[in-house]
């Protein structure tokens, strides 16, 4: 009797290391079949890769010039306008008053003036006509030019005022969207007081830095790629052949900026991110130009983030977080998270299955 329970135990031990066999056979052959590729090292220096964003070439924050309280306000965030259409009205009674006595003044020095002007050419008759004195003409002809000045002045005046009054209705510069509104209706507002941004969606480019030594790295009349993650997967991919870079350097980080005018892009929209694949020319091999790519199959995405599934030596996949750099033919270059020689899986769903 004593010996039946050691047979029944030698029997579970038996299971069990069977059971653990297998998984490890089935771990072996999982990891077997998962197929890898290395992460490929290339020092051929053929683009420069640069992040930057995306703006509107004409974008304005519209300002109050006068004070008042705002009393229509027509117009929300995200609004399509025209050029010259009324956005802000401010309560300019008080203007429009003075603006009607302005003009009232105006017609006062009117009527003075041709009162002058009508003596003036009278008192040259009689001076002809040898009735009255050349001190009396000198005198005609004072009032007349007084005359003169008193009515330009008050036409000036009134322009000036009439001109003020326009301050209390601000319209749109040129046809755009309304980016935003900082102000709400009865708000009371105060001269340089930010009332509306504006931008004009038909005009957009990218803006990037880039670190001054590798300026004379870039290549002339070559397609640059900007890629936009943004946007839907068919229009992500922007080419164009022309930039400007611009004359000054930043003494602060020694960068220069470069802009590149972008076409039309439905979807596009100031403040998008943008990563840039620039040409270079060729250099020695002196320089620092290791890049770093693996299959384009084997990047993950999730969101704004990336990863790659990274085998061990003993065929463990691990998912590891990398930088992406762009896309060329099959590959995809990657700017940081792996090194040269490391092995990845090149489909992520078989080595997350592989787990």
């Amino acid at each position: 009797m004593a010996t039946r329970p050691l047979t029944v135990s030698i029997q579970l031990t038996t299971k069990q290391v069977l059971a653990s066999i297998a998984v490890c056979f089935a771990s072996q052959v999982a990891a077997a079949s998962l197929e890898v590729a290395g992460v490929r090292s290339s020092h051929n220096a053929s683009s420069i890769t640069a992040d930057g964003v995306v703006e509107a070439v004409r974008q304005t924050v519209i300002a109050a010039q006068v004070s008042g309280a705002i009393t229509d306000l027509p117009v929300k965030a995200g609004d399509s306008i025209k050029a010259g259409q009324m956005l802000v009205r401010l309560d300019g009674r008080a203007a429009s008053q003075q603006a009607h006595a302005s003009q009232a003044q105006v017609e006062v020095a009117r009527a003075s003036l041709q009162v002058a002007s009508k003596d003036f050419e009278r008192q040259k008759q009689l001076f002809a006509r040898q009735y009255i004195s050349q001190a009396q003409l000198d005198r005609a002809e004072a009032q007349f030019k007084s005359a003169t000045a008193d009515a330009n002045a008050q036409i000036a005046q009134a322009g000036a005022v009439q001109t003020q009054a326009g301050f209390y209705s601000l319209t749109a510069p040129y046809a755009g969207r309304i980016a935003d509104v900082f102000i709400s209706e009865g708000d009371m507002v105060t001269p340089g007081k930010a009332l509306l941004a504006v931008f004009d969606p038909s005009a957009l480019r990218v803006t990037a830095t880039l670190p001054q030594a590798q300026l004379a790295s870039l290549a002339n009349g070559q397609t640059i790629n900007i890629e936009i993650p943004g946007l839907p997967l068919a229009q992500r991919i922007i080419r164009l052949d022309k930039y400007i870079v611009l004359p000054v350097t930043d003494a602060s980080t020694h960068t220069v900026q470069l802009r590149f005018d972008l076409p039309a892009v439905p979807g596009l929209a100031p403040g998008m991110f943008a990563r840039l694949q620039l040409p270079a020319r060729a250099v020695d091999d002196m320089g620092d130009n290791t890049r770093l790519y693996v299959p384009a199959t084997a990047v993950l995405r999730r969101a704004e983030l990336y990863g790659v599934y990274v085998v061990n030596p003993q065929g463990k996949a691990m998912l590891r977080q990398i930088k992406p750099g762009p896309i060329v033919g099959e590959e995809q270059e990657v700017l940081g998270g792996v090194a040269a020689g490391e092995k990845v899986a090149r489909y992520p769903l078989a080595a997350l299955q592989s787990r």
